[in-house]
Protein backbone atom coordinates (compact mmCIF):
# COMPACT_ATOMS: atom_id res chain seq x y z
CA UNK A 1 0.00 0.00 0.00
CA UNK A 2 1.32 3.18 -0.46
CA UNK A 3 -0.03 6.85 1.16
CA UNK A 4 0.59 10.15 0.23
CA UNK A 5 0.12 13.27 2.21
CA UNK A 6 0.55 16.55 1.14
CA UNK A 7 0.89 19.66 3.14
CA UNK A 8 -2.30 21.84 3.94
CA UNK A 9 -0.04 24.55 5.93
CA UNK A 10 2.76 25.65 7.27
CA UNK A 11 3.92 26.42 10.57
CA UNK A 12 5.16 29.95 11.48
CA UNK A 13 7.21 31.12 14.11
CA UNK A 14 10.40 33.43 15.49
CA UNK A 15 10.83 31.68 18.39
CA UNK A 16 14.73 30.65 18.58
CA UNK A 17 13.86 27.98 21.30
CA UNK A 18 11.29 25.52 21.24
CA UNK A 19 9.35 23.62 23.99
CA UNK A 20 9.87 19.90 23.89
CA UNK A 21 6.39 19.36 24.10
CA UNK A 22 3.03 21.33 23.49
CA UNK A 23 1.96 21.34 26.99
CA UNK A 24 4.55 23.11 28.36
CA UNK A 25 4.72 26.05 25.57
CA UNK A 26 3.54 29.64 25.69
CA UNK A 27 5.33 30.04 22.21
CA UNK A 28 3.37 31.85 19.57
CA UNK A 29 2.90 31.47 15.83
CA UNK A 30 1.47 31.53 13.03
CA UNK A 31 -0.36 28.62 11.26
CA UNK A 32 -0.68 29.88 7.27
CA UNK A 33 -3.38 27.25 5.85
CA UNK A 34 -3.26 26.91 1.32
CA UNK A 35 -5.95 28.80 -0.04
CA UNK A 36 -7.83 25.74 -1.65
CA UNK A 37 -8.07 24.61 2.65
CA UNK A 38 -8.93 27.78 3.92
CA UNK A 39 -13.07 26.87 3.47
CA UNK A 40 -12.72 24.36 5.79
CA UNK A 41 -11.64 26.29 8.54
CA UNK A 42 -15.28 27.85 8.97
CA UNK A 43 -16.23 26.94 12.33
CA UNK A 44 -12.58 27.79 14.19
CA UNK A 45 -13.08 30.55 16.44
CA UNK A 46 -10.28 32.09 18.96
CA UNK A 47 -10.37 30.69 22.48
CA UNK A 48 -10.92 26.92 21.29
CA UNK A 49 -7.97 24.50 21.19
CA UNK A 50 -7.33 22.65 18.19
CA UNK A 51 -4.75 19.33 17.22
CA UNK A 52 -2.82 20.26 14.74
CA UNK A 53 -0.98 17.04 12.97
CA UNK A 54 2.28 17.68 11.56
CA UNK A 55 5.53 16.03 9.96
CA UNK A 56 8.86 16.05 11.82
CA UNK A 57 10.23 17.25 8.50
CA UNK A 58 13.80 17.75 10.21
CA UNK A 59 14.06 14.26 11.65
CA UNK A 60 16.54 11.85 10.74
CA UNK A 61 15.56 8.65 9.14
CA UNK A 62 14.06 6.27 11.47
CA UNK A 63 15.90 2.47 12.29
CA UNK A 64 14.82 -0.44 14.13
CA UNK A 65 17.63 1.05 16.33
CA UNK A 66 15.60 3.99 17.51
CA UNK A 67 12.09 1.38 18.44
CA UNK A 68 13.94 1.77 22.20
CA UNK A 69 14.76 5.93 23.17
CA UNK A 70 16.17 7.35 26.31
CA UNK A 71 13.16 10.62 26.60
CA UNK A 72 15.17 14.11 27.96
CA UNK A 73 12.54 13.86 30.59
CA UNK A 74 13.52 10.09 31.85
CA UNK A 75 16.53 8.20 32.31
CA UNK A 76 14.35 5.12 31.52
CA UNK A 77 14.81 3.32 27.83
CA UNK A 78 10.76 3.08 26.42
CA UNK A 79 9.24 2.06 23.62
CA UNK A 80 8.91 4.79 20.84
CA UNK A 81 4.82 4.20 20.80
CA UNK A 82 5.19 5.14 24.52
CA UNK A 83 6.70 8.24 23.53
CA UNK A 84 6.65 11.62 21.71
CA UNK A 85 9.89 11.18 20.34
CA UNK A 86 10.50 12.93 16.98
CA UNK A 87 12.41 10.10 15.58
CA UNK A 88 9.24 7.69 14.41
CA UNK A 89 8.54 5.02 11.94
CA UNK A 90 6.31 7.47 10.34
CA UNK A 91 7.25 11.37 11.57
CA UNK A 92 4.31 12.16 12.15
CA UNK A 93 3.67 14.62 15.25
CA UNK A 94 1.01 16.14 17.29
CA UNK A 95 -0.19 19.52 19.34
CA UNK A 96 -2.59 20.78 20.80
CA UNK A 97 -2.83 24.71 20.27
CA UNK A 98 -5.37 27.52 21.41
CA UNK A 99 -6.43 29.96 18.65
CA UNK A 100 -5.52 33.24 19.29
CA UNK A 101 -6.94 35.03 15.90
CA UNK A 102 -7.98 33.77 12.76
CA UNK A 103 -7.95 35.34 9.72
CA UNK A 104 -8.97 33.81 6.79
CA UNK A 105 -5.77 30.86 5.95
CA UNK A 106 -4.11 32.70 8.82
CA UNK A 107 -4.12 31.37 12.52
CA UNK A 108 -2.55 32.78 15.07
CA UNK A 109 -1.91 30.50 17.88
CA UNK A 110 -0.25 29.67 21.51
CA UNK A 111 1.26 26.50 22.63
CA UNK A 112 3.87 26.23 19.58
CA UNK A 113 6.11 23.02 19.73
CA UNK A 114 7.17 22.79 16.00
CA UNK A 115 10.02 24.27 14.36
CA UNK A 116 9.29 27.09 11.79
CA UNK A 117 7.78 26.05 8.40
CA UNK A 118 6.91 22.63 9.53
CA UNK A 119 4.33 21.12 7.19
CA UNK A 120 0.86 21.01 8.91
CA UNK A 121 -1.02 17.63 7.77
CA UNK A 122 -4.47 18.15 9.13
CA UNK A 123 -5.82 20.39 11.84
CA UNK A 124 -8.97 18.26 14.02
CA UNK A 125 -10.93 19.70 17.02
CA UNK A 126 -9.81 19.15 20.43
CA UNK A 127 -12.60 17.84 22.41
CA UNK A 128 -12.23 17.20 26.42
CA UNK A 129 -13.79 14.16 27.49
CA UNK A 130 -14.07 13.45 30.89
CA UNK A 131 -10.99 11.07 30.66
CA UNK A 132 -9.21 13.82 30.16
CA UNK A 133 -10.05 15.64 32.88
CA UNK A 134 -9.73 14.49 36.21
CA UNK A 135 -12.13 17.05 37.64
CA UNK A 136 -15.02 16.80 34.88
CA UNK A 137 -17.23 15.37 37.33
CA UNK A 138 -17.16 18.35 38.93
CA UNK A 139 -17.91 20.44 36.37
CA UNK A 140 -21.53 18.78 35.96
Amino acid sequence: MKTEIKPIGFVYTDAETIPRHWSLSDVEGTLKIKKEYIPGLKDIKPGQKIVVLFLFHKSSKFTTALLFQTPPHNRERKGVFSICSPFRPNPIGMSVVKVLEINGGIIQVKGIDMLNETPIIDIKPYIESKYDCPSYDDKQ
